[in-house]
């Protein structure tokens, strides 16, 4: 039965109640479950959070109003149940309850009273919109089906799109062409009717114009939200489900592409035809509907942010925060697995062994591993807003079967953020970020890639050398700046991919040549490499007891399906993963009694390359000083500590050499080789680059740096020169400064 808004609690029949109602209710009547579901909510208004809201902040904060579920349930314990069910009925009221609330606010003038700022006026003509926050039951995007089709819900994803803005109409006004009455029609999930006959009185006309200039309208935005990976056993292997998100008001242009947020809202249901395709099917085939979800509130997740955000501010606000503050987030078991950890005395070799458990050896490589979990404190660069990268790089490159990929999959499902990709299917858009038509609008939108999925966390990228050229040059922007930039179809912006870089190759001949130096084995620009911070270089080589460790290791794995005893108690993924958010933040810094030893290792590090040209290809830069500090940092993090400490800069340093001499011990050996053996790379060399000029010769000059790079001398090249003069191969031309071929199709 319809009531009087008398006969609904806490209600008047006044204009402004009456204007209040048609806000929320459009032409809906007052009915016995509203007047229930009122006088239930006046408790939650009489409660101290809701009356912690002032009008001025509400107006500020466009129209949002939070309201936090615990204080909802406090105050009315039985309402969240009802709201779940029936939002379309509860959320009105709610939205109205609030409103009325502020208009009650001790700091309005009286509604007969003169307002100088038109506070209760702006108050009254707006339409406010109480925000759910922490609701206790995430649904899962598999359990989306059509039985919770009108239920209130909240799911967390990734955001992969994002629509531009738009507006959308949510009221629109008629006119009569004969009496000049106006109707108001309520727009209702994009649908309305419009009048038929004009109901003013007796006219009854038909003819009622739409009055453009009358329309109301709100901002409206679409995106798409994409599950987060399941440790599901049985999700294993699915393509990730994704569902469509409507935002409106306030929540228009909260979130980015690659933000990872929790969304709370209805979910709703729309034919395909609406929802953007099937414009072309008949009308059978138009009875298929989309699910998408209404959204109330969007809340960015903070596992997803680093506490380090922000430089100096940030770092002066660590100092202040808490235990409680940082262990806001774990359960009571995660925080005594993180205490046992923190207490270790060796702490950070635990945490690399314990790092893909089931893949013997490689030590020192997932000890990077480990480091790039971790990551640096993110310092702002004075000027305009930029920022110094925080995030370890690494490349690993091996021959086949030495556990590349195990290492990369095991670390992407051990980081709190972790996207894994493999090279060989994977182009440059999808790595940064794609442009597509929205079917709905019509207009571009951009959906996020690998990289941007990834801000915040890492990256990890196996087959990096089966990439196309043109695919790889597309992440020098990120590795370095941490930024996507892009100007497409009219769109010009850049999205953040502040991600750690794990990459993994094969040699450039499957397995390592030895009768090829490093950089052509390696076989990957100069630039690129320059923005590793380690780069890791394995060989399967013979060894009598390291191949009978790990055959013992590898036929203890398939045989009892994990791995033999190690001599400790190995940290799984789910702790690993806690302990890492919960390093993650601390921010330390290197204080100033460090900066002089520092910038004499690094010193020194210069001198050493200067003094040894026969091993300066891989030449020490800026680059080294500042991964230096990323690992030392990141070092200081594993220890739960605010401060860098000289032990953390020595560990930082050994890394780092310990990374070169895994590429310089592979060109030590090409120091070793016999002389018919140099004389053979020579040969080839010289050839080779004949070839690529075009020609029938080539200067010495330009053969000599690839040459020290190879481990060979100046003598060396003389030797093969005059043996190949004698062999009337090559001669000398130009005062003997350039070798010539003697017949061009010899090689």
């Amino acid at each position: 039965p319809r009531l009087t808004m008398a006969q609904v609690g806490g209600l008047n029949e006044s204009d402004e109640e009456r204007l209040l109602w048609g806000n929320y209710f459009s032409n809906d009547e007052p009915t016995e479950q509203h007047a229930a579901l009122n006088l239930e909510l006046l408790r939650y208004a009489s409660s101290e959070p809701a009356r912690a809201h002032t009008p001025e902040r509400v107006l500020h904060s466009g129209c949002a109003v939070p309201v936090q579920y615990m204080d909802l349930v406090a105050a009315c314990a039985a309402l969240p149940l009802k709201l779940e069910r029936k939002p379309q009925l509860v959320l009105p009221l709610i939205h109205l309850v609030v409103h009325r609330l502020l208009l009650a606010h001790p700091s309005l003038p009286p509604a007969s009273a003169p307002d100088i700022n038109c506070v209760r006026e702006r108050l009254c003509a707006s339409r406010l919109h109480a925000r759910l926050l922490g609701w206790p039951t995430l649904t899962p995007m598999r359990e989306l089906k059509s039985h919770n089709i009108g239920r209130f819900v909240a799911l967390t994803g990734n955001v992969v799109r994002v629509s531009n803005m738009r507006p959308h109409v949510t009221s629109l006004q008629f006119e009569c062409a004969r009496c000049k009455c106006t109707e108001t029609v309520y727009i209702q999930d994009g649908k309305y009717s419009a009048p038929a006959t004009c109901g003013a009185g007796t006219c009854r006309a038909k003819a009622l114009a739409l009055v453009r200039s009358n329309a109301r309208m709100a901002d409206w935005q679409k995106i798409r939200l994409q599950e987060l990976p399941s440790e599901d056993a049985a999700e294993a292997g699915r393509v990730p489900r994704t569902v469509d998100v409507e935002l409106s008001f306030d929540l228009v242009d909260v979130c980015m592409p690659g933000d990872t947020v929790t969304i709370s809202g209805t979910i709703k249901a729309e034919s395909v035809e609406e929802h953007g395709g099937g414009r072309g099917a008949s009308k059978q085939q138009k009875t298929i509907w989309c699910l998408y979800v209404d959204a109330n509130s969007v809340a960015i997740a903070k596992n997803a942010r680093s506490a380090s955000e922000g430089g100096a501010a940030a770092a002066s606000a660590s100092n202040s925060r808490t235990a409680s503050d940082r262990d806001a987030h774990f359960s009571p078991g995660e925080l005594q697995m993180i205490r046992e950890i923190r207490n270790e005395p060796e702490v950070f070799k635990l945490l690399v062994n314990s790092l893909s458990p089931g893949i013997f050896g490689h030590e020192l490589v997932k000890a990077g591993l480990a480091l790039s979990l971790f990551g640096g404190t993110p310092r702002p660069v004075r000027g305009k807003g930029g920022r110094a990268r925080s995030d370890p790089h690494m490349l690993i490159v091996g021959d086949p079967g030495m556990g590349k990929s195990q290492m990369l999959n095991f670390l992407s499902t051990v980081a709190p953020r972790g996207v894994y990709v493999c090279g060989n299917t994977c182009s440059s858009t999808g790595l940064t970020v794609t442009v597509v038509r929205d079917p709905t609008s019509g207009d571009f939108a951009l959906e996020a890639g690998a990289l941007v999925l990834a801000d915040r966390g890492i990256c990890c990228i196996d087959e990096f050398d089966k990439m196309e050229d043109s695919d790889r040059t597309a992440i020098h922007e990120v590795m370095e700046q941490q930024t996507v930039s892009i100007a497409k179809a009219g769109i010009t912006t850049t999205l953040n991919a502040r991600t750690s870089v794990l990459a993994a190759a094969n040699h450039a001949y499957s397995r390592y040549n030895p009768s090829k130096s490093v950089a052509e084995n390696i076989n990957m620009p100069a630039a690129l490499l320059s923005r590793f911070d380690l780069m890791w270089l394995i060989r399967d080589k013979p060894d009598l007891a390291r191949d009978r460790a790990l055959a013992e290791h590898v036929t203890h794995v398939h045989t009892f399906c994990h791995h033999p005893e190690l001599g400790f108690e190995a940290v799984d993924p789910k702790t690993i993963r806690a302990y890492v958010s919960a390093a993650k933040r601390f921010t330390p810094t290197v204080p100033p009694e460090l900066v002089e030893h520092i910038v004499d290792e690094y010193v020194a590090l210069r001198q050493k390359d200067a003094n040894d040209p026969v091993h300066n290809d891989g030449f020490t830069s800026a680059r080294t000083l500042l991964a230096i500090l990323r690992l030392a940092q990141a070092l200081a993090r594993v220890r739960f500590s605010e401060t860098v400490a000289s032990e953390d800069v020595a560990e930082a340093r050994r890394l780092m050499e310990m990374s070169k001499d895994s590429v310089h011990g592979e060109r030590e050996e090409k120091t070793h080789l016999s002389p018919q053996d140099k004389a053979d790379r020579i040969a080839a060399l010289v050839n080779d680059l004949i070839a690529g000029n075009g020609g029938d010769f080539i200067k010495i000059s330009d053969v000599m740096p690839q040459l020290i790079a190879m481990g060979c001398s100046p003598e060396d090249l003389e030797r093969t020169i005059d043996e190949y003069e004698n062999l009337a191969v090559w001669t000398r031309i130009n005062d003997g400064n350039t070798i010539k071929l003697i017949d061009p199709d010899m090689d």
